[in-house]
């Protein structure tokens, strides 16, 4: 039954298809391409991060012994610990340390965002190559397009901003700051010294892909509009007394 249905909808899709690539050439096709790129962009420059901090500890029984943690997407930095520098946890003076804050949901915002923005951009580009004819012939496709448009650079300006933010919070959370904040490294005979963070570029440059994608959004809200039947049915309606 899944086959029979499965060959039903593609019989039925095949029907109205008229591919033309020249769609890609005319501003709404170009732009909603640049769009799908931007979106894996953001995606991938969020997502796959993996960075590490690493200490420099000496205690009791132990001399400059550097001690590491390892973090990633999502950045649940409560979860991120600190291990004893020795099996012996410093001659019992030392706690396991963990970092502060939990960021996953503004980087789930972000990158689910980009993703979902990456699936739509796909069928919107299977429309526009395969059935402009139809887009252009029915006002509810143009209607659909332009409300999801606008949508999606209000989503694109509220998820940086949000990413932005929980960012700034994560190099703050695992900067040279957290010697302060770890009891373990108040112990007696005990110093701690920061040694080094991950590089958080690539970090800062999904933020920027995400301004990109808001601007770039805000712009196909107009192409949407001044290219579809909306526009010409707006003037007429404003031109009538």
């Amino acid at each position: 039954w899944c086959w029979v249905l499965l060959a039903a909808l593609v019989s039925s899709m095949m029907v109205g298809l008229r591919v033309d690539f020249s769609m890609l050439l005319e501003p709404l096709g170009f732009v909603k391409v640049l769009e799908w790129i931007l979106a894996i962009f953001a995606f991938a420059t969020c997502g796959s991060f993996q960075g590490e901090i690493t200490l420099l500890v000496s205690c009791k029984g132990v001399v400059n012994k550097t001690i590491t943690a390892a973090f990633a997407y999502p950045f649940r930095l409560n979860t991120v610990v600190f291990s004893a520098p020795d099996p012996k946890g410093c001659g019992g003076t030392w706690t396991d340390v963990y970092l502060t804050g939990n960021f996953s949901s503004s980087a789930q915002f972000f990158v689910t965002l980009a993703a979902l923005v990456f699936l739509y951009c796909l069928t919107a580009l299977v429309v526009y190559i395969g059935y402009n004819h139809m887009y252009q012939q029915n006002n509810k496709f143009p209607l659909t397009d332009l409300v999801i448009s606008v949508l999606t650079a209000f989503l694109w300006l509220v998820s940086t901003f949000v990413w932005a933010k929980a960012l700034a919070d994560i190099k703050v959370s695992t900067g040279a700051s957290i010697i302060l904040g770890t009891e373990s490294c108040k112990a007696p005979g005990t110093t701690c010294h920061f040694l080094s963070v991950t590089s958080m570029g690539i970090l800062n440059v999904s933020v920027v892909f995400g301004l990109f994608n808001m601007i770039l959004w805000a712009g196909n809200v107009w192409l949407v509009y001044k290219d579809s039947n909306l526009h010409s049915q707006w003037n007429r309606i404003s031109e009538s007394p």
